[in-house]
């Protein structure tokens, strides 16, 4: 139902799953392994899947740059340089979904807490449906600055995302596997 008339495809966004982001992140690994699950049934649905990659404050090649070596890009699938919370600032995100003819968006990743939540308003507020696969995003504990635990951060952020709600678009939280791809 986006604001796209055009566009009525899906797309897996995976944010910043990158060595570094996700090195101390919970459950980092049960959180990699559905991610490879989604990744996989969207290539088998022909649904584009798009990386999107922190710059890391001009850490581009280093290693810990690098995405986590379960989750690599084949042929044909965008990554997005970004240096930005918002995946969608200053980058080229919305023409590679433009391109894709995609309207509807199916998010996880890292940081929880950051670059998920700012991208998922900014694809939002740019018209898209947005859906958070609740059990496929993860941050890491900075309790030592203020913030809530990180299992209760990744709750909190599934509760209210299950009610946001703007005209024409639709905002939905979905565990890994009952996320059904529909190219």
């Amino acid at each position: 139902m986006s604001l796209f008339r055009d566009r009525d495809g899906t797309a897996l966004v995976v944010i910043d799953m990158q060595r570094d982001v996700v090195a101390s992140a919970v459950d980092r690994d049960g959180v990699i392994a559905r991610i490879c699950d989604l990744v996989a049934r969207a290539r088998a649905a022909d649904v584009p899947v798009v990386w999107v990659q922190d710059t890391l404050d001009g850490r581009v090649g280093e290693d810990g740059w690098r995405l986590v070596p379960e989750l690599v890009p084949v042929d044909g699938e965008q990554v997005v340089a970004k240096e930005h919370g918002d995946a969608f600032e200053g980058t080229a995100l919305e023409d590679v979904l433009a391109g894709a003819g995609a309207g509807s968006l199916a998010v996880c990743g890292a940081q929880t807490d950051a670059c998920v939540r700012s991208t998922l308003h900014g694809a939002f507020v740019r018209g898209y449906d947005v859906t958070l696969v609740a059990d496929a995003h993860t941050t890491e504990d900075l309790t030592a600055y203020g913030a809530p635990p990180p299992a209760q951060v990744i709750a909190h952020t599934n509760l209210y995302w299950r009610y946001q709600s703007a005209p024409g678009r639709t905002a939905r939280v979905v565990e890994a596997a009952a996320l059904a791809f529909d190219a």
